[in-house]
């Protein structure tokens, strides 16, 4: 099953997500701040890191790179709302996707489907 580490502050938009990518099938772990979810990177294994940007204590981009460091195996993907960060987001990750809010809870799952879609298909993980 796919690993999916969450990192949203909002705790509305937290629980939305989580639930709508449980329901497609993946096994999502959630937390509320890029600290939070440090452990989880260092202890497990993720197939994807799903953060968002702006968070205290430690932004979505320091957290993906210190994903990078920590487990250079798992994918990246921003949600955000901010437009220039998006940009600053892109220059730092430039392999990381990103998805602007508002988007559709539809629309993050397909994005998660078609990031795992060849894996899929080649039965990896």
């Amino acid at each position: 099953m796919i690993r999916i580490l969450l990192a949203e502050d909002d705790q509305v938009m937290r629980e939305f997500l989580s639930r709508a990518l449980a329901k497609a099938g993946y096994a999502v772990t959630a937390v509320d701040r890029g600290t939070a979810a440090l452990p989880y990177l260092e202890q497990g294994t993720y197939h994807l890191l799903l953060t968002d940007i702006v968070m205290p204590e430690m932004d979505g981009i320091e957290l993906a790179q210190r994903a990078a460091e920590l487990a250079p195996q798992t994918r990246i993907m921003f949600i955000t709302g901010f437009a220039a960060v998006t940009l600053k987001a892109g220059e730092a990750m430039p392999n990381a996707r990103i998805l602007s809010k508002p988007f559709h809870l539809r629309e993050l799952v397909a994005e998660v489907d078609q990031l795992f879609a060849a894996d899929r298909v080649t039965g990896s993980n």
